[in-house]
């Protein structure tokens, strides 16, 4: 008998790491509402303590549901293993508490989502963990950014809101160079238009809040360890990782669990501590969104491309940054790393500067005007006046984030009426 091929993504989007339940016999994944779990007797307790064998303990630290959501981001990424956690934030958090000691430093591109930004800048002093800002247009200025207490290399595959597609295999040879792990955050891509463990990605962090759950109705975020990372081997030590366990009777993770160490290291000391869990209920759902990723993708991808050519020949417009552009600085780099599509969320400038961009996101009526993006529905924001106002003027600027600026994450509604909102809108400033 031949072996059955690997299946496509579409399939492993519907199917990956589910199978109907074996008590009921229920098809969809069910909705694990428990906080802990019956153990078989005392050895087994033990075992599962000490990480001799998986299996459920606590919903803090897993839960069936969540683990089916984890199986299949694991999948989809190519990935040895994954864990999903409450946000995209609680991702990068517990990705870099993994990686850093009090005293660390990791380099990031400085075209960020805002949030991470502030993040990065503030919120992780408190730790003693420091980063040293790149430009994602020019790898080489990752490079010029390393120090000898660097640990990792971190950077969004389309950077969120300037829709900037980031050579990735130019940066990973930086941290191959370097020695230390690259992280990816493949929010606004998704591994449908974008694999980067594919182009050298050691770690990837998601916020599933967006195109993978899709529906605008659930928080999470997950980690996925690609299993590539020597940890050691590495000229670094990355202490989480290599070090005898005080927490696990001197357990060493690298030389235990292998390719899905990372991940493992990431769960039982991070999550288990700090613990910010995904509820069961939030993991069906993001679930149910991860079925429909591969048709959603497609038509918001196709839909933005339609869009950002119509806003390119406004009067009221005075550019428009789309990667599916070919006058579009990221338009190689898009056909390099994503072909498929350069995505659903873009940003474009109005004349009128700041006041055009709130007079216009206020008289959109099909669009909804909050501060989220990959949804079903077409979604605006101007990032000046809200998700970025926390920035100063020059790091809004370098984020792509200036005053003029106005963002869109394109829905699955029929293009012509997307375009004939924005029509009616920009008519009347």
């Amino acid at each position: 008998m031949t072996q059955s091929p690997t299946p496509k993504f579409a399939t492993q989007a519907v199917h990956a790491g589910a199978s109907p339940d074996p008590t009921t016999g229920a098809r969809a994944t069910p909705i694990y509402q428990t906080t802990s779990f019956v153990f078989n007797d005392a050895e087994h307790a033990a075992a599962l303590f000490g990480l001799e064998a998986f299996g459920n303990i606590y919903t803090r630290i897993n839960n069936p549901t969540q683990s089916v959501l984890e199986a299949r981001m694991a999948a989809l990424e190519g990935g040895s293993a994954a864990l999903a956690v409450a946000s995209g934030h609680a991702a990068q958090f517990l990705a870099l508490h993994t990686l850093l000691e009090p005293g660390d430093e990791f380099v990031a591109a400085r075209q960020l989502y805002g949030g991470s930004i502030n993040q990065f800048n503030h919120s992780f002093k408190k730790f003693n963990w420091n980063v040293r800002w790149a430009d994602a247009f020019e790898p080489a200025s990752f490079e010029r950014a390393i120090t000898p207490r660097t640990r990792a290399i971190f950077c969004e595959s389309i950077a969120n809101p300037g829709g900037i597609v980031v050579d990735l295999p130019a940066v990973a040879e930086v941290a191959k160079r370097a020695g230390v792990p690259f992280i990816v955050d493949n929010t606004l891509a998704t591994p449908y238009l974008c694999r980067p463990k594919e182009f050298g990605a050691d770690i990837i962090v998601h916020s599933l809040t967006k195109f993978i759950g899709g529906h605008g109705n659930s928080v999470g975020g997950v980690i996925v360890d690609c299993g590539t990372f020597d940890w050691k081997g590495s000229r670094h030590r990355y202490a989480s990782l290599v070090d005898p366990n005080p927490s696990y009777n001197g357990i060493k993770l690298a030389e235990t669990f292998g390719p899905m160490a990372f991940a493992i290291a990431a769960r039982v000391l991070g999550l288990r501590d700090l613990g910010p869990a995904i509820s069961p209920f939030n993991a069906f759902l993001i679930l149910t969104g991860v079925e429909t990723l591969p048709l959603r993708m497609q038509r918001q991808s196709d839909n933005a491309l339609a869009v950002a050519e119509w806003l390119s020949k406004h009067p009221a417009v005075s550019w428009v940054n789309y990667a599916g552009l070919p006058e579009n600085a990221s338009y190689a780099a898009h056909q390099k790393i994503c072909p498929k599509g350069a995505g659903a969320v873009f940003t474009f400038g109005l004349k009128g500067g700041y006041e055009a961009g709130v007079r216009l996101v206020s008289g959109l009526k099909l669009f909804s005007f909050l501060a989220n993006l990959g949804d079903t529905r077409s979604l605006v924001i101007h990032p000046a006046s809200t998700t970025h106002r926390q920035l100063a003027n020059e790091q809004r600027e370098a984020a792509g984030a200036g005053p003029d600026v106005v963002r869109l994450s394109i829905g699955i509604e029929d293009v012509d009426d997307i375009i004939a909102d924005l029509d009616q809108a920009l008519a009347s400033l």
